[in-house]
C-alpha cells in the first residue's frame, strides 16, 4: 500500500499573457486590474489573493505541503506567501529562472518534491475539492480527466472556448493514450486535460528530454505523452464530471468571483 500524497505543486511563473491583454468588457476593482496588468493571475484579490482559494481546496482535500514555482521577479507572490500565517498547509516557493514553459517549471520544483509523489497544478484554475481528494488518493502517476460538458454547463467556460483544452484519449483500462486538440461529437463523453497531475520523480527525466513545441516553450503535457511513448509511464486518467474555474483572461474574473462569493478560505 503506498502512502498518500500530501504534496502540490502550483505553476505560478507564467507571463499571464492573455491576462495582460486589454478587454474594455471586463469592469475590474483596481486591485483586480493592478495584478491583471503584470499578469499575476493568482495573485487577484478576490477579496483576497485568488490563489489562496486555491490553496484552500487543497487542504481540504488533505494537502498539506505546497511549493509555488514563480518567477525572480514576483517578489510580492513570495513577500506575501513567506508572511502569511498558516495552520493546515505548509507553503514554500521554487524559483523558475526563465519562463521556458511548464515542463522546466515542473523541474523547477524537484528539490521540493524529493523522491515522493507530489501533484501538479495550475495556479490560475480552482480545482473542487472531490476532484483535488481523488488526486491525493490515486496510486501515481495519474491525472484527472474532466468532463468537458461539465466543465461548460457548471463552470464559468463556454462551449467555443473548451477547445483550448486538449481531449483525452483514453484507453479501456482507463489509461491515458495521448492528449488531441480536435475531437469528433459521437455523442460519447469527452475529458479534458485542466492540467491536474500526480506525479511521481520519474517525470523529471521527461521533463528534461522533451524537445520545444511549435510554440516555443517545454510543455508539461508533451513530457507525459513522450513518458508515456518512449519510457513506460502508465498515467491513469481519473474520470470525474465535475466543473472547474479558469481564470486566464480579465473576462473571467467576475464570473469565477461570484463562483467563491459563498467559500471560506482557510490555510
Amino acid at each position: 500500500m503506498i502512502d498518500k500524497t500530501i504534496s502540490a505543486v502550483i505553476l505560478a511563473r507564467g507571463l499571464g499573457t492573455r491576462m495582460r491583454k486589454a478587454d474594455d468588457s471586463a469592469v475590474l476593482a483596481s486591485g483586480q486590474s493592478a495584478a491583471a496588468d503584470v499578469g499575476i493571475k493568482a495573485m487577484i484579490p478576490i477579496r483576497r489573493p485568488f490563489l489562496d482559494y486555491v490553496l484552500s481546496a487543497l487542504a481540504d482535500a488533505g494537502f498539506e505541503r505546497v511549493c509555488l514555482v514563480i518567477g525572480p521577479e514576483h517578489n510580492a507572490v513570495r513577500d506575501y506567501y513567506s508572511a502569511l500565517q498558516t495552520s493546515r498547509i505548509h507553503i514554500e516557493t521554487a524559483i523558475q529562472d526563465t519562463p521556458l514553459g511548464t515542463a522546466d517549471a515542473v523541474l523547477a520544483a524537484e528539490e521540493f518534491a524529493g523522491s515522493g509523489s507530489f501533484a501538479v497544478l495550475n495556479s490560475d484554475n480552482y480545482y473542487p475539492v472531490t476532484a483535488l481528494r481523488a488526486l491525493r488518493m490515486a496510486e501515481p502517476p495519474a491525472m484527472i480527466a474532466f468532463s468537458r460538458r461539465a466543465i461548460i454547463e457548471h463552470g464559468n467556460v463556454a462551449a467555443e472556448r473548451i477547445g483550448r483544452f486538449g481531449a483525452l484519449d483514453i484507453d479501456a483500462a482507463g489509461f491515458l493514450k495521448k492528449i488531441v486538440r480536435e475531437t469528433t461529437d459521437n455523442g460519447e463523453v469527452v475529458y479534458a486535460s485542466m492540467n491536474c497531475w500526480l506525479f511521481t520523480k520519474e517525470i523529471f527525466a521527461a521533463c528534461r528530454r522533451v524537445a520545444v513545441s511549435p510554440r516555443g516553450e517545454l510543455e508539461l503535457p508533451r513530457a507525459v505523452e513522450l513518458a508515456i511513448n518512449e519510457m513506460g509511464m502508465h498515467m491513469r486518467a481519473v474520470k470525474v464530471d465535475e466543473a472547474v474555474l479558469d481564470m486566464s483572461s480579465r473576462g473571467d474574473v467576475a464570473s469565477v468571483a461570484a463562483r467563491l462569493e459563498d467559500i471560506v478560505v482557510t490555510l
